[in-house]
């Protein structure tokens, strides 16, 4: 499991051992460790390191600091170094280790921006290391219009120390102009804003350097799951297992106008695994869905009168659909773990409780934060989606799965997941659908299973997020797979779905 920190966080871990006169130890292993990711970046693209050319954006702190030691490393390898300290000045002994090994100084102004972009441009690679994790707001000025020159040349390798300058360390908001980096090399641990969009969006691959500082921190910002954590955290059937024990999914989803989204649902929730499916819904929905998947047990009866362990609400349902609305507000007053996608939405009540999941995308979540008084357009909610999925959570009281190119799980206790498995290609009709039926296929397989979450450090108010959160990352694990780089279809994803949880 990846667990990542806000800026702060790092900053308390770090305070120890400054007071002890560690700085300038934390400074060099920080150091070392991105010279050696630009070594291994230049060896796996085939490059020589003698002769090759690195620039270093250098702030006047801390980060520019690393990246000075760094590029003096580097030139100890024979590479020709250039620093563009972009506020006039640096990291005093950071410059000094930069000028004795031979490296080359540019003092940025507004005089020679376009200069230095050109050189930087040219150099085979660029490290920004210009703002760090204590920095508020984003570039001004020279660097701001330097990194606007950067964006657009687009230099061959662009490797971020500690962040991407711009990016908020705790939420991930970007200040713009961001460089985008290739490789973010960040330090003691990693930091929320590069798990949360749109700073993942700036971050490239992230790799973490340990420095000394992690035995300091505390309780993470966020955790994303990783493989072997789904592996733990799956249903495994046993030997005597049989189809109410290994869970009942209750659907009500579809109607006349989106008879599709029944389907799509039901598919994702028998391809992950669940004991058996029982729908509720209009009498042509149910035909379309038996003859999709024959193994949905169908009726028009009520959610009262239905024996599941769990229920998935609201794919593909408009307000039109009375009927089926009325079957939302019967199954979520029944008490058990509910999927509840935004069709469900105008059934529930206002106050919901954490075993109540909604699977918004950025435009639903705008438009349920305003159910709640706030009046976000989508745009600010992508801007700062870890801060929207937090209100909404807090808000509604329910478990929120803020759907994009990084899903965000988060939980009333203050939890936060983050899963980026997914092909942008996923981006598709009725993909949603599936992930909401895979999702409610876990809930009610684990809605009684506590112990193996707790094993791995997931305590029991937060379960609801973690198993949203292997929802997430199983259906975007799955996209991935069927669209092996192309484009697909919902059904594909859901098709795909066993074989992903096979290899897991």
């Amino acid at each position: 499991m990846i667990s990542a920190y806000t800026g702060t966080q790092i900053r308390e871990a770090e305070r120890p051992l400054l007071d002890t006169g560690m700085g300038a130890v934390l400074m060099q292993r920080a150091a070392y460790g991105l010279a050696n990711a630009v070594i291994r970046e230049l060896r796996s693209r085939g490059h020589r390191l003698y002769g090759a050319s690195v620039t270093v954006l250098a702030g006047k702190g801390n980060n520019g600091g690393d990246g000075l030691f760094a590029a003096a490393m580097l030139a100890g390898r024979g590479m020709r170094t250039t620093a563009v300290l972009t506020a006039g000045e640096a990291h005093p002994e950071g410059l000094a280790a930069f000028e004795k090994a031979g490296g080359r100084v540019l003092r940025l102004d507004e005089e020679n921006t376009g200069e230095a972009a050109a050189a930087a441009s040219r150099t085979g690679v660029v490290i920004d290391a210009v703002l760090g994790t204590g920095a508020q707001g984003g570039l001004r000025g020279p660097a701001a219009a330097l990194m606007e020159a950067l964006e657009r040349s687009r230099p061959g390798l662009v490797l971020a120390c500690d962040i991407p300058s711009g990016v908020d360390a705790g939420t991930g908001e970007a200040h713009l102009p961001v460089l985008p980096a290739d490789l973010t090399v960040t330090f003691g641990a990693a930091k929320a804003g590069l798990l949360a969009d749109p700073g993942a969006d700036f971050a490239g691959r992230v790799q973490v350097i340990p420095i000394g500082i992690e035995a300091g921190l505390t309780r993470p910002a966020l955790r994303r799951l990783e493989a072997a954590d789904l592996s733990a955290l799956l249903p495994h059937p046993g030997r005597r297992s049989h189809k109410y024990s290994r869970g009942v999914l209750g659907v009500v989803a579809g109607s006349s106008r989106y008879p599709g989204a029944a389907v799509l649902a039901c598919r994702g929730a028998l391809a992950a695994g669940v004991g058996m499916v029982r729908y509720l819904g209009p009498p042509d929905v149910a035909d379309l869905v038996r003859q999709s998947c024959p193994e949905v047990v169908c009726g028009t009866g009520s959610p009262a009168d239905a024996h599941v362990q769990a229920w998935l609400l609201g794919p593909g349902l408009d307000e039109e659909a009375h009927q089926q609305l009325d079957r939302v507000r019967a199954a979520a007053a029944t008490g058990l773990p509910v999927v509840a996608d935004a069709g469900a939405l105008p059934a529930l009540p206002q106050r919901l409780d954490p075993g109540t999941v909604l699977t918004p995308h950025a435009g639903e979540l705008a438009a349920l934060l305003g159910r709640y008084g706030a009046d976000p357009e989508r745009g600010s909610v992508e801007d700062a989606t870890l801060a929207a999925a937090r209100q909404a959570s807090d808000l509604t009281g329910a478990t929120v799965l803020l759907k994009g190119a990084t899903t965000l799980v988060a939980a009333p206790s203050g939890a936060v997941f983050s899963q980026a498995e997914a092909s942008p290609w996923m981006a598709s009709a009725g993909s949603g659908d599936v992930l909401a039926g895979v999702l409610g296929s876990l809930l009610a397989q684990l809605a009684e299973t506590t112990g193996t979450f707790s094993a791995r450090g997931i305590t029991r108010p937060d379960r609801w997020a973690a198993v949203a959160a292997m929802a997430a990352s199983l259906h975007g694990r799955a996209g991935s797979l069927a669209s092996g780089g192309g484009p697909l279809t919902a059904s594909a994803i859901a098709e795909s779905l066993p074989e992903v949880m096979a290899r897991l």
